[in-house]
């Protein structure tokens, strides 16, 4: 009963254990079984890949093979044209040396046949180019003259003209002399004075010659300044109207009136300023231009003459599109140096272009007063519209004179410059030798050689003459044929 007893528990143990046991081999074999379909599945799909990786395989195989094949050709059809090729330049290199050859026999026949070598064909051609040249130039230059003269002739006389016509100024009436009035022929004696002591002081204070001559009431003041011979003048004046005259009291006279001429000098500087609507210049430029008032030259008004050259050449830029501040400034001081050349060597022009540059003045405007007599070559529109005012001015009816001997000098010159060229029958200076007439010889000159003719003698009248204004020049070529009827 016991042992009966005591083996129900064993026995259940046992049970329970056998059927754990059973659990775990069907677990296993269940495991078993999924890794073996897993190892059968991945067998599978490698084989899957290795198959797709060997067709991918064999077509880019078959790709290469086609292109190397291409490749294969393509270098067969390269190695072709290089043997072509190499045919070409040996055809070519040995016809280079047939061409060459041929050129050696055919420039030897040349040689033997035109008695030349290759040197002397040469010279021979380029000297006919060169003539072929010249006169190709020649006739260039002539065409494109007569195209500017036909375009611009005709605007530049309206401009030039409608200026001249708007301004309205004096004619000349100054001299280099000045003669004042006498209120009676007694006051000669006292301006004289006792043993000529009067007239020696007045003259040693003053600088300026006092003539006393048989003019009745009148004596005369010479000098070469204007503006010491005004002083005089005031001097005098004041003199003869206080009646007192010995040396002391003339330093006295002298004295006031030449800080009353300073004065005048400013006024007159400050006048043509306001006159031509100027501003903003130096204070020492205004005194000098000023003295101007003084000067004459060929008889007209040196200042006048600025003036009127400053409102032409202003009318002148307006019309041209240019700026008529500078040009009128340029203009009104283009002759600025004639108030200074006795005391500064060399030209007024040269000396008024750095008198303004020293005091301030803009390039444009020195440029302009440095060039207005072509001693310096214009290169702004500024010193070619202040060249022109400053002929317009001065070559105007009346503006300005000249003495007979020198009117006459200068004409016989103009034939003479004329007269001396090759092929010229006759020479006719024409209106106060403003326009010079030549009469060529047409079996010796023909048209270009005309127009050359003109063209010298333009510039050696404008290199040897001084002139106002401006001179033409015309050559007058006719040919004519003449028979007889019997």
């Amino acid at each position: 009963m016991k042992l009966a007893t005591g083996a129900g528990p064993v026995a259940a143990v046992l049970s329970a254990g056998l059927l754990c046991l059973l659990l775990l081999l069907l677990v296993a074999a269940m495991t078993v079984r999924r890794v073996r379909v897993a190892r059968l599945r991945a067998v599978e799909e490698a084989e899957r890949i290795r198959e797709s990786a060997e067709g991918h395989a064999a077509q880019l195989r078959a790709e290469l093979d086609r292109r190397e094949e291409r490749l294969t050709e393509e270098l067969r059809r390269l190695r072709t044209q290089e043997e072509r090729l190499s045919l070409g330049v040996a055809e070519l290199s040995r016809r280079k040396s047939e061409v060459r050859a041929l050129e050696e026999q055919s420039r030897s026949a040349l040689e033997r046949t035109a008695g030349l070598t290759v040197d002397q064909a040469r010279s021979e051609l380029v000297r006919t180019i060169e003539a072929e040249a010249r006169r190709e130039a020649v006739v260039a230059v002539r065409e494109i003259e007569r195209r500017a003269k036909a375009e611009g002739e005709q605007r530049a006389r309206e401009i030039v003209a409608g200026s001249i016509q708007r301004l309205a100024a004096e004619q000349t009436a100054e001299t280099a002399v000045t003669a004042l009035r006498l209120p009676s022929e007694d006051m000669k004696g006292r301006i004289i004075g006792r043993e000529g002591r009067n007239i020696r002081a007045f003259e040693a204070v003053t600088g300026v010659n006092l003539i006393v001559d048989d003019t009745p009431e009148q004596v005369q003041l010479s000098c070469f300044d204007p503006v010491r011979r005004e002083t005089a003048r005031l001097t005098l004046e004041a003199l003869v109207a206080d009646g007192r005259i010995h040396p002391a009291r003339i330093e006295e006279v002298h004295g006031r009136s030449r800080t009353e001429v300073e004065r005048l000098c400013l006024r007159a500087g400050e006048d043509a300023l306001l006159s031509t609507g100027i501003g903003d210049i130096h204070p020492e430029l205004v005194r000098v231009l000023g003295r101007l008032r003084y000067r004459t030259s060929y008889g007209q008004n040196v200042l006048g003459h600025l003036v009127e050259s400053a409102h032409i050449a202003g009318m002148m830029a307006a019309e041209l599109g240019v700026d008529v501040e500078v040009v009128k400034r340029a203009a009104l001081l283009h002759d600025i140096g004639k108030a200074m050349t006795h005391e500064v060597a060399g030209s007024h022009a040269a000396i008024g272009a750095e008198f303004a540059r020293r005091h301030g003045e803009a390039d444009e405007v020195v440029h302009a007063i440095e060039a207005h007599h072509g001693e310096v070559e214009a290169r702004t529109v500024e010193a070619v519209l202040t060249q022109a005012a400053d002929a317009c001015s001065g070559g105007r009816p009346g503006a300005r004179r000249e003495s007979v001997e020198a009117y006459v000098r200068r004409l016989e010159r103009l034939e003479e410059i004329a007269g001396a060229h090759d092929g010229v029958a006759k020479v006719f200076a024409m209106q106060a030798g403003r326009e010079v007439r030549v009469m060529v010889q047409p079996e010796v000159v023909d048209d270009l050689g005309a127009q050359l003719i003109a063209r010298e003698v333009a510039r050696q009248v404008a290199e040897e003459l001084t002139y106002p204004g401006q001179i033409r020049i015309t050559v007058v070529r006719e040919s004519r044929a003449t028979e007889f009827a019997r």
